[in-house]
């Protein structure tokens, strides 16, 4: 029987399971998908006990499909979630997802105090209200019932995890993304608790991101259909992983993802402090750090575009593909126009949620297509922002490993080529960071000494195209400039809808 592990990957949007064998070659998967609420404006919030089944279903149809017990199952999640519990271990609250903004004014009130700098020098994770830290501190402030009815503040994977195994961990990176944890003393940041209200007695507790477990509930397991004594190893957070998994742990090489949203992440032995561009630092494991810069807008816009540029609420993959074929036709720059992509409010590099989106440069001439392509363009003019704050803390990152729903689109691949003037390798896994979850087991049980080790060649490159990158060096300085500009007309214009 072929000896396997399985990554699981509990995202935003849905579960994902993917088996991979001990050369590294995934062998089967399996993915669920879960829907977000928002009953009121800047709410985003999901039913824990909805992810908890398609994390079970997951893992059933991988052991079906491969019909023998793995070696081990290894765990990410997406970051920066809370979901509070009380002293029954029974859910209070919906879980909070990474996108929910209510807390914009604790964690703008924060960035402007003396504390905010120690805090994120310490913890690594920026002042922002995709962090539990905020999210805690308003439900201190509006939500006094439930604070008082707390028994633990915690985030998805926790909550997962105790299911298996009726105990409250959580694993140094998802720690380190909360605002609460100190990433050099691997505990809980005092100045942290005392911000908003909480003890360490109301947290997990820290593990590393390579602690095991076995002997899983008995019915849990008879569940999963897999023995109680299989091993499960804690993982990571989804962005750290997905550096594993997209071979992206060396010198030189950045991972950048483009899904729902978007990220550029790189390792490295210790965490690239820059308060103002508020670049974070999650823990990889006992050796490494990712540090980077995530967006808010990605392929969300690209959905927003759909449903008001071109009638479409729910288009297919033939459509994406005629779309991103359509915008060949316009030339770099899109005659003129350019887009701020801030529809969601935006974090790196700017850190404000108040920020919108803006169309530049609008003549009679240009069509959908112009817009389309615009945006797309914007969105790569972004991570591109995003790419020289990192270089300008470390070292000249000559290769972008891309992983994400987009890198089949060629099109999309060569524009953020010739934008960032970076040759890219196209990632073409099942799922970057389900496969560095797996990776990550493997090196857990010593199954493999490093992760490079199982590294497969990439076969897809992409290299920027001169002439290209020649006219958007001249676009690109006009984007810099867009927001600082605009910044104060956005908040007006944020007071008076409000």
């Amino acid at each position: 029987m072929e000896q396997y592990v399985i990554g699981v990957d509990i995202g935003t949007g849905s579960a994902k399971a993917v088996a991979v064998n001990i050369a590294g070659k995934p062998v089967a998967a399996s993915q669920m998908y879960y829907k977000t609420s928002s009953s009121q404006p800047g709410y985003s919030e999901q039913n824990p006990e909805i992810i908890w089944k398609a994390f079970v279903k997951c893992i059933q149809q991988i052991m079906l499909k491969t019909k023998h017990v793995p070696l081990c199952v290894s765990l990410s999640s997406a970051m920066h979630s809370l979901l509070v519990v009380d002293d029954k271990n029974i859910p209070i609250t919906a879980l909070i997802t990474w996108e929910d903004t209510r807390s914009e004014k604790i964690a703008g009130d924060l960035r402007n105090s003396l504390a905010a700098e120690e805090i994120y020098k310490s913890t690594g994770t920026p002042v922002h209200s995709m962090s539990p830290l905020c999210k805690i501190k308003w439900l201190k402030e509006n939500e006094s019932q439930i604070f008082k009815a707390a028994g633990k503040f915690i985030s998805i994977k926790e909550f997962i995890w105790h299911r298996l195994f009726n105990t409250y961990e959580i694993d140094y990176s998802i720690a380190s993304a909360t605002g609460l944890f100190n990433i050099e003393n691997k505990d809980w940041n005092q100045p942290s608790l005392e911000f908003c209200g909480v003890t360490a007695s109301q947290l997990s507790k820290p593990v590393a991101t390579n602690f095991t477990r076995n002997m899983v509930n008995s019915s849990v397991a008879k569940k999963l259909n897999i023995p109680s004594n299989v091993n499960f190893c804690i993982g990571a957070s989804d962005g750290c992983l997905a550096n594993i998994g997209s071979n992206a742990i060396r010198r030189g090489i950045a991972a950048l993802t483009i899904g729902t949203s978007g990220a550029v992440r790189i390792a490295g032995t210790k965490p690239l402090i820059n308060y103002h561009a508020m670049i974070f630092n999650y823990v990889l494991d006992e050796k490494a750090f990712i540090s980077g810069g995530p967006l808010n807008n990605g392929g969300n816009v690209m959905k927003w575009l759909f449903k008001t540029f071109l009638n479409n609420d729910t288009p297919s993959q033939i459509d994406y593909k005629n779309v991103f074929k359509s915008i060949e036709s316009i030339s770099a720059g899109c005659e003129g126009l350019i887009f701020l992509p801030y529809l969601y409010g935006e974090r790196a590099p700017i850190w404000d949620e108040k920020a919108t989106g803006v169309f530049l440069g609008i003549k009679s001439f240009h069509t959908n297509v112009h817009f389309v392509r615009a945006a797309v363009e914007g969105i790569c003019f972004s991570l591109k922002s995003i790419l020289e704050i990192i270089e300008s803390s470390t070292t000249s990152i000559t290769q972008l490993n891309v992983s994400g729903g987009f890198v089949h689109s060629k099109t999309w691949m060569q524009i953020l080529a010739d934008i960032t003037d970076k040759k890219l390798c196209l990632v073409q896994t099942e799922d970057a960071s389900s496969i560095g979850a797996a990776l990550m087991g493997m090196k857990a049980l010593k199954v493999i000494n490093n992760y490079s080790s199982l590294h497969q060649e990439d076969d897809i490159t992409i290299r920027p195209d001169r002439k290209n990158v020649s006219v958007y060096k001249h676009y690109y300085t006009v984007y810099k400039n867009l927001y600082p500009s605009l910044k104060k007309y956005m908040h007006d214009l944020h007071k008076i809808s409000s």
